[in-house]
């Protein structure tokens, strides 16, 4: 079924004044009838009610601009932003290109979904602008990349608007095991806008507040190790990581080729959806694009069904996450009657158990995939910074107040200058293979064995404190729900679920097999559809 997504005259004039074009509007009413009145001005909240359908809607009928919507958003940067910190730079060039967006629209029609629409990137993403790429590290703010990394490339053919970067944690996570989430030395901390006080995650951190506040209509995070669906499920956004190869990797600043993946951060499933399909594609450098062509389908539009719940097999995963947070307990307790409610079988038990030996081959295999990929992503970057992983640890130690290595230091950076090999090792590739063959296992014998079409389970526990750093011997009560599925390779998505007592967010994740993405998206858009619980951030200073 394709949504059927009702945008009545009321949502554009909506649209129209949260922009300020009640004034234009209201003669147009006059002319059609003088019985109609004049619209009511609304605060620029009110957009977040509009999916890029409704925008695309409203542009078409001549309610809305890609110019006024941009400068709407630029302006929602300049009154919040300061505060959250979840956006690292603003694209001088936006606004021309939002004209340009508009001049085609008029000229030859839109491209497609996302002409017009600003966008947001992780700050770890090329482009070849006036923008820096940093991946949060100071380090690199004298790097000049010559081309757009691909997805980029693909969301400007497809018309979107390059808004500008979001923060993320340094180095996507990746340069300490005590690493403050949503921190780097470029962007400072971002802050949670629904509680001030408490952490956006990591390392998508400022994609997900970004898009959690309505600073652009969607963004663009990276996944690595739960770097999507992680704060997603704090920010009360939805987080898609998809298939490893669904979408390119060429022009990101890499962690490991056998886990990295761009994926979109949004307020609804519609617009992440359609955002996924806009960046999706085969790419002749990213030979694990073509593995995954047919991860999605041609329109994107006919998974987003109602009624994509009924008669599936969803399985329950409650080990490790029930019986750690009461609040936690709550919703998740009422996603399960909800998904019966809708038609699902839910099956009870279908626990993904992490193997004992995962950590153990992993952890090698990313340090030498690590070494061996940011080497070459340095090596080939225009600019003046480091061109080696041994130089950007030189450089940590040399600037170590700015890159604030009091607070932590750098060991996966000195461990992978240290211990990482050649990928042609036959040690590195026995790991490697023995982790992805390990973690597909994980979640496939579950799948398989109780005959389910998606696992659903807790997203994460409630956001933490802004600025928490992991300490030596902690222990974290709440099992990973990432681990094995990014050691996979395989999809997963989080949506909004509901709220603890104290008004923080709490997300429910899907997860599947291999090239189970457009599966997924379905389900999470019924379970949406249903629910509709998100509820705007009130930017709170605490609750205690």
């Amino acid at each position: 079924m394709r949504p059927t997504i009702r945008t009545t005259l009321h949502c554009a004039l909506v649209a129209a004044a949260v922009i300020g074009l009640t004034a234009p509007l209201a003669a147009q009413a006059t002319q059609t009838t003088r019985a109609e009145p004049r619209p009511t001005m609304v605060r620029g909240a009110h957009l977040e009610r509009m999916t890029i359908l409704d925008i695309q809607r409203a542009m078409d009928r001549e309610r809305l601009t890609s110019e006024q919507l941009t400068d709407l958003y630029l302006k929602r940067i300049r009154a919040l932003n300061p505060r959250l910190k979840a956006v690292v730079t603003v694209n001088p060039d936006a606004k021309d290109i939002a004209r340009d967006s508009d001049r085609t629209r008029r000229t030859h029609g839109a491209r497609g979904p996302l002409e017009g629409i600003p966008v947001l990137l992780k700050e770890n993403m090329n482009t070849a602008d006036r923008q820096p790429t940093t991946a949060g590290s100071a380090a690199l703010l004298g790097a000049r990349p010559n081309q757009d990394a691909e997805v980029v490339k693909r969301l400007r053919a497809a018309g979107a608007v390059i808004l500008g970067k979001a923060n993320m944690t340094e180095w996507a996570n990746f340069r300490d095991p005590s690493a403050v989430a949503g921190w780097s030395a470029v962007g400072g901390l971002t802050r949670n806008p629904y509680v001030l006080d408490r952490s956006a995650g990591g390392s998508s951190s400022g994609s997900a507040a970004a898009a959690a506040a309505n600073l652009a209509t969607v963004t663009l995070g990276t996944d690595t190790g739960g770097s999507i669906v992680d704060p997603a499920g704090l920010t009360s956004t939805v987080g898609v990581r998809p298939t490893l190869g669904v979408a390119s990797r060429t022009g990101i600043v890499p962690i490991s080729s056998r886990h990295d993946t761009p994926g979109p951060l949004a307020r609804n499933v519609t617009d992440a959806a359609l955002t996924l399909a806009a960046i999706s594609g085969t790419d002749p450098a990213d030979p694990d694009t073509a593995a995954a062509a047919g991860a999605l389908p041609a329109d994107v539009g006919e998974i987003l069904d109602r009624g994509a719940l009924r008669g599936k097999r969803i399985g329950v995963w409650r080990a490790g996450h029930i019986g750690v947070d009461r609040d936690v307990d709550r919703v998740f307790e009422a996603t399960v009657r909800k998904l019966k409610a809708l038609g699902a079988t839910v099956v009870e038990g279908a626990d993904v158990t992490e193997p004992k030996e995962l950590l153990g081959h992993l952890l090698p295999a990313l340090l030498s995939e690590f070494k061996h990929d940011i080497n070459a992503y340095l090596a080939a970057t225009p600019g003046s910074h480091p061109k080696h992983l041994a130089g950007l640890i030189a450089y940590n130690e040399k600037h170590r107040d700015l890159e604030r290595m009091d607070w932590f230091g750098q060991m996966y950076f000195t461990e992978a200058q240290k211990n990482g090999v050649d990928l042609k090792d036959p040690a590195y590739r026995a790991h490697r293979a023995a982790a992805t063959d390990l973690a597909r296992r994980s979640i496939d014998d579950v799948l398989e064995a109780k005959k389910l079409d998606a696992i659903v389970t807790p997203t994460a526990l409630p956001a933490p404190g802004a600025g928490h750093q992991a300490k030596e011997g902690d222990t974290n009560p709440f099992v990973s729900t990432t681990n094995s599925s990014v050691a996979a390779g395989y999809p997963q998505i989080s949506v909004p679920a509901g709220y603890t007592a104290r008004g923080l967010p709490l997300g429910v994740t899907f997860l599947g097999t291999k090239a189970s993405d457009a599966r997924l998206l379905g389900y999470a858009y019924a379970f949406e559809q249903a629910t509709q619980v998100r509820k705007v951030p009130r930017h709170l200073p605490s609750v205690g």
